[in-house]
């Protein structure tokens, strides 16, 4: 049996709780979150003990025989807490982003790596195969060189109330808000896109980037929330091995949900992904479909879910990816990206 404890009970920790019950000789055994009423809802819902509920992480890991962690706090926080949790010996898989700069992401993947525990990132993501089958295409050269990519990540909840009012949703408005941990819509999804996109190419050198942040509310502030976070963010990547390409996203994309976007472009073929097609098949143009511009779907068949492959890297003792190593490349990324706006120039990695 896995014993697992959660650490920061909002929205997205229910994910990771239902998530956990579904893998066979899992049981979740502890809740934390600075709000414990909150941590107390939760556990009543996902069957934890009451007396198992804590408002601080050294209560937990000084209590409660947990082999695992799984952090959803709010990203300002993911840094200390992996930390904690590295030192006390626990297996941990942590939100991403992996911490708010790439000091604190490399020093975490230091830690785990000396401490000897599974250590993973949740790029969710990772779940789509074909995301994995685009990455297998690339290595074994069956779109030759990579050439150019383009990426998108693409919400509408500044627009659209598909997941609900922002303007009276503290879950939302946080994310809004620099002052409450946030890095924006390029720290809390580009951060997705950006490891979505250089995962099947390879290494980045260099970005250009350029953030916006547009007025939402009079005096951009609604309550204790300042509404200064970044909303759109629009990036140029070079990539180690010479192939450009264009990374954007935004929260402020009409029409579109949660989309998800990815096209890879090489001296020999071509790959496209579209999230909100399918997570299990990707369309390849290759061959002699190269001069008749013909796409054909190819199916991936399935992944394993991040929660699936965290446990059976504890089980097994072999770290799978994305680990913590991976967790500070995208941060790499993500710091050269905020440099670059700073700079208005490119930023080499």
């Amino acid at each position: 049996m896995i014993r697992i404890a959660i650490i920061g009970t909002g929205g997205m920790a229910n994910a990771h709780a239902d998530n956990f019950k579904k893998i066979r000789g899992c049981k979740l055994v502890a809740a934390c979150d600075v709000v414990e009423n909150r941590a107390g809802s939760f556990a009543q819902r996902h069957g934890i003990a009451a007396d198992a509920v804590f408002s601080d992480v050294r209560d937990l890991l000084g209590t409660v025989d947990c082999d695992a962690v799984s952090i959803v706090a709010t990203d300002l926080a993911h840094a200390p807490l992996s930390m904690a949790c590295i030192a006390a010996g626990k297996h941990v898989l942590c939100e991403k982003p992996l911490a708010t700069c790439y000091g604190d992401a490399r020093k975490m993947a230091e830690a785990a790596r000396r401490k000897g525990v599974i250590n993973m990132v949740n790029f969710s993501y990772r779940n789509s195969s074909a995301i994995h089958k685009a990455a297998e295409l690339v290595r074994r050269g069956e779109i030759g060189r990579v050439i150019h990519f383009d990426a998108s990540y693409l919400q509408s909840w500044l627009v659209a109330n598909t997941w609900g009012d922002w303007r009276t949703n503290d879950g939302l408005l946080w994310r809004l808000s620099t002052r409450h941990g946030s890095r924006g819509t390029l720290g809390d999804i580009g951060v997705h896109i950006l490891d979505f996109a250089t995962y099947p190419i390879g290494e980045a050198a260099s970005v250009c980037c350029r953030l916006k942040t547009f007025p939402k509310a009079k005096g951009n502030r609604i309550g204790k929330y300042v509404l200064d976070a970044n909303d759109s963010a629009a990036i140029t990547v070079e990539m180690a091995n010479g192939a450009l390409g264009t990374v954007h996203t935004s929260r402020w994309a009409t029409g579109y949900a949660n989309c998800l976007q990815l096209r890879i472009h090489g001296d020999r073929g071509a790959i496209r992904i579209d999230l909100d097609k399918s997570y299990t098949q990707l369309e390849i143009c290759r061959g002699k479909d190269v001069n008749t511009n013909t796409w054909k779907p190819l199916n991936c068949g399935k992944t394993p879910s991040i929660y699936q492959r965290f446990i059976q890297s504890i089980r097994t003792g072999r770290n799978d990816q994305p680990d913590f190593a991976r967790g500070a490349e995208v941060q790499q990324i993500l710091d050269a990206c905020f440099a670059s706006d700073a700079k208005c120039a490119a930023v080499k990695l």
